[in-house]
């Protein structure tokens, strides 16, 4: 305070000096221009060492001595330029960020030169802003002020200073500073709220150190200290003490074992009375495995998150019950007295005390086996790739149930036949329906030759089995067709009429209806005294055999020969009637499947070859592998049975995956492939591969579930599945009249 008095004092008594005193001031004062420009560039530039500092103190000190050293800064503006100049000067273009370190007041800065620029300590630089001079050196002279800029000039530094964008004001000493090229992004940085430090990541990369994954080596593995092997003085004074008590035999001031509350199951006993023995049911009993406590999801508020959207409730709604996440959709209720009964409560207590009284529970020892080695070793889906995987294409056209399909050898065309007395001849890659063949009832069954020479398919209507020259695919091969029944037309008076089968070839030339059937592609019908339930070809394409259940022991099975009209039938003694039959591919063999087992007969030797036990109540379905060495059986019982016949008479593997009965089995002609269709609506496709090495067993493995197909009712679900013969692509016939092809 003493100080800003005295400079009050002195500023007035420089205002009464007269106009001569201050001439001859100012004179003395300006001793050169040069000297002037240099005094008050230092007050801009950075002395380079403490000569220069001492020079400009000497200058500062000799202006105080003359009495004109104080002047209006308002009329030095040339000088004040001049200086600027000089520091723009020495700033060279092209080394830009290099000079302005150069000239930046802070590189040099050290606590004992922040007295030369300001000395007013904590009074604000506001008080001085009325003043010329900001402080006060050590020897009492005052600090001046460096000129400040009206706003024409700042106008005209904003367009030609080239660094006026960086260039700012310390409001300590009032000096302009220019900022550095890091200065500048610092500034950026700051401003986009960014870490000061561009090197800084706030986000290093995190190890964790501890994983879940169980490790071979200890996180720390310092060797025990010689004191943990060694007791200490305490436990070493305690243990004395307890040994020499029971030495003396003295009461040991032990805590006291408290018994549990519950000893109902605390057996203690004397096991040399009889009387206190308890009941040996008491020794072997085993607490009921308590019930899974709620969760969220099944509260009557639950979250919002544990509620379902509308895309979620459909999705849980058109998936299967034992895919579903959660047994149950959550719902949310105000109040725990708006929330309705649950419907299967009484059911799902009932199965609970029903498995509690039925579930036999006993003490066994455990052993030590690794979980994991239970499991059978299987190779991964991916890897037994192909396999149908998806629906490709759905056939519409039917309006009934769609009992059988065939497919053409060459894998163009197949046939289908429907309770809407209708077969239909699609075209496989299209869709398209090319013709339909309508006859007076349902049809049961239809087959494809599969000779590829020969055109024909034969078809099972109620009792009647119908030969049809299809007529599409090659004109070649139809013409050959055509040609070879009229070979039969020649030899019509001598087929004879018999009680079991009537044989009627079909001519263009005679009476009008058989000339109309002609044109219809009808070649042959053939009568049976019964209704036809399979038919089936030898891989010959010239016998085929029809099934008919109904016929008793003798009429069951008969086979046909095409080329001569004749039909035999093989069994006259049957115990039971045959529901399928089959041809091997290979050899003269023919499956005959009763109820609950397979016969092989060998055709040439007309003897029984084997016996297959299939273990199951009613038969289906059977398929044989191209190669002819395994066979697999389906039963109405959920059952699918594989046999290898080279190995045992009983099943090789059991597979039941199905919920409910299984209408037909078939196996792919080329890849490892076999397919189980069901009434519960899917067809399962699993990898079934045969080796040639006798000593390896088949590799069995469920590959893909396929569904699409409705079940309508007593209908069922799915009926037939057969595969495409070339490739890995199968086709199902179900009872919503759709036919659905999966690749």
């Amino acid at each position: 305070m003493a100080k800003h008095e005295k400079s009050e004092s002195e500023s007035s008594q420089y205002s009464d000096l007269s106009s001569e005193e201050e001439s001859d001031t100012s004179e003395n004062d300006e001793c050169s221009e040069e000297e002037k420009s240099e005094n008050d560039f230092n007050t801009v530039k950075i002395p380079e060492s403490d000569d220069s500092s001492d020079d400009n103190q000497s200058v500062a000190s000799n202006n105080e001595e003359d009495e004109g050293v104080v002047e209006d800064y308002a009329n030095s503006d040339v000088e004040m330029e001049k200086t600027q100049l000089t520091v723009r000067n020495d700033l060279e273009p092209e080394k830009t960020s290099g000079n302005i370190a150069k000239i930046d007041e802070y590189e040099y800065d050290s606590s004992d030169e922040e007295d030369l620029r300001n000395t007013i300590g904590n009074i604000p630089v506001e008080w001085y802003r009325d003043y010329k001079h900001i402080g006060y050196d050590l020897e009492g002279n005052k600090i001046v002020k460096p000129k400040s800029k009206d706003e024409m000039d700042e106008f005209l530094s904003k367009i030609d200073d080239p660094y006026y964008w960086r260039t700012v004001k310390d409001k300590l000493t009032g000096q302009n500073v220019i900022l550095t090229d890091d200065d500048a992004e610092l500034i950026k940085r700051i401003k986009k709220a960014h870490y000061a430090d561009a090197n800084y990541d706030p986000y290093p990369e995190f190890v964790d150190f501890f994983t879940y994954e169980k490790m071979i080596h200890p996180v720390t593995n310092h060797p025990e200290t010689k004191a943990s092997f060694i007791p200490s003085l305490g436990e070493k004074r305690a243990i004395s003490r307890l040994v020499a008590k029971i030495k003396r035999k003295k009461h040991l001031d032990l805590p006291e074992v408290k018994k549990p509350k519950d000893d109902r199951f605390n057996f203690h006993y004397d096991i040399w009375s009889s009387e206190n023995a308890p009941s040996k049911r008491l020794l072997r009993y085993i607490p009921a495995p308590k019930m899974k406590l709620p969760t969220h999801a099944e509260s009557y508020n639950p979250p919002p998150e544990y509620l379902f959207t509308k895309e979620e409730e459909e999705d849980w709604k058109n998936t299967e019950p034992e895919e579903r996440k959660q047994d149950f959709m959550p719902q949310k209720y105000q109040r725990l007295r708006h929330v309705p009964l649950y419907p299967n409560f009484v059911r799902e207590r009932f199965e609970r005390c029903l498995d509690l009284y039925l579930c036999p529970r006993a003490k066994k020892m455990r052993a030590n086996v690794n979980p994991e080695d239970l499991i059978p070793v299987l190779p991964k889906p991916r890897d037994l790739q192909p396999f149908p995987t998806m629906l490709s294409l759905v056939y519409i056209g039917h309006k009934a149930a769609v009992r059988s399909i065939s497919i053409e050898p060459k894998g163009q065309f197949f046939i289908s036949g429907s309770d809407d007395c209708t077969v239909k001849v699609w075209e496989i890659l299209t869709g398209r329906c090319i013709k339909t063949f309508t006859f007076e009832n349902s049809v049961s069954c239809v087959s494809w030759c599969p000779n590829s020479e020969k055109n024909i398919c034969i078809v099972s209507v109620n009792k009647c089995l119908y030969v049809i020259n299809i007529g599409v695919g090659d004109k070649i091969v139809t013409n050959n067709t055509d040609n070879l029944f009229k070979q039969l037309i020649h030899e019509d008076e001598k087929v004879k009429d018999d009680s079991v089968v009537n044989w009627q070839i079909i001519s263009e030339d005679k009476e009008e209806a058989k000339s109309k059937a002609w044109k219809e592609g009808i070649r042959v019908i053939i009568k049976h005294r019964y209704e036809i339930k399979q038919l089936t070809w030898h891989y010959g394409g010239d016998y085929f055999a029809a099934v008919m259940p109904e016929g008793g022991n003798k009429h069951s099975v008969i086979i046909h020969q095409l080329s001569k009209k004749r039909s035999s039938m093989p069994f006259q003694r049957q115990k039971a009637p045959i529901q399928r039959v089959l041809f091997h591919p290979s050899r003269p063999f023919l499956f005959a499947a009763y109820q609950r087992h397979v016969r092989i007969y060998n055709l040439a030797k007309q003897e029984l070859t084997k016996k297959l036990m299939c273990n199951c109540k009613n038969l289906s379905s059977i398929a044989i592998h191209p190669k002819g060495d395994n066979l697999i059986i389906g039963s109405y019982d959920l059952r699918l049975s594989w046999f290898d016949l080279d190995l045992s008479n009983k099943p090789y593997k059991t597979l039941r995956y199905h919920k409910k009965a299984i209408r037909q089995v078939a196996f792919h002609p080329k890849y490892p492939l076999f397919a189980s269709a069901s009434d519960d609506g899917t067809v399962v496709v699993t990898h079934g591969m045969v080796y040639d090495d006798l000593t390896q067993n088949a590799l069995i493995v469920p590959v893909k579930v396929l569904r699409g197909h409705k079940t309508i009712g007593a209908e069922g679900g799915v009926l037939d599945c057969s595969f495409h013969p070339l490739q890995p692509w199968v086709f199902s016939a179900g009872a919503d009249s759709t036919i659905r092809l999966y690749a």
